[in-house]
């Protein structure tokens, strides 16, 4: 199994790609050099995308600087010792307190082990990460690219790749997840390379990032 741990790989990956999908130099030479992303696996990293959810960058970055603050260190038995409360002022919305509460859970009780996704094939380790409620399909999608390293991943369900992709082929309509998802397809097995190299396309055409604080 692949992993993204370098900018080495980063490279490694988008060579690739523009070798066997030659009209993707086009929006490499628009997206500018690639980020890496990387964070380290565990509660906090996860608890970093749950935040992103359907907010703004800059929201998210405020409500995740006061969840840090008043729960310092961010581990899953800080995160329920800290109680509504905490969760409140932070500014974190029912369903999210709820979801990291059901996360924290898992991990103390040994349902999860989010270090242990790193190494597991990506079918087992979505389903393994969905089978906690709250988790779904773009929160354990971008964990397992951004933080667990996998070089195979590619968000489909995110507005931000879904935008870059309709105005990278000037479709008048951006597609959903699944039609995204049979799109990307092809760039296995550096989708998680994809998933950056349209994040900058994005980044650079629309003049604001949309990748995850992740």
């Amino acid at each position: 199994m692949r992993r993204i741990d370098t900018l080495d790989d980063i490279a490694e990956g988008l060579e690739a790609l523009l070798q066997t999908h030659p009209e993707l130099g086009v929006i490499a030479e628009r997206a500018g050099p690639l980020p890496l992303r990387r964070s380290e696996p565990g509660f906090e990293s996860l608890a970093s995308v749950i935040v992103s959810q359907q907010v703004s960058k800059a929201s998210a970055a405020s409500i995740w600087n006061r969840l840090v603050s008043l729960i310092d260190p961010l581990t899953p038995e800080n995160y329920l010792a800290g109680g509504e409360e905490a969760w409140r002022l932070a500014g974190l919305s029912r369903a999210k307190q709820a979801t990291l509460a059901r996360i924290s859970e898992a991990i103390i009780t040994k349902k999860l082990d989010l270090f242990d996704l790193c190494d597991r094939p990506i079918d087992e380790a979505m389903e393994a990460m969905t089978s906690v409620k709250g988790i779904g399909p773009w929160t354990a999608e971008v964990y397992l690219l951004f933080s667990a390293g996998h070089a195979d991943v590619f968000p489909s369900g995110d507005v931000a790749l879904q935008h870059a992709y309709a105005h990278a082929y000037r479709e008048s309509v951006r597609p959903d997840s699944k039609a995204l998802r049979l799109f990307a397809e092809r760039w296995s097995p550096w989708r998680g390379v994809a998933a950056r190299l349209f994040w900058a396309y994005y980044a650079a055409t629309r003049g604001r990032d949309g990748t995850p604080i992740a």
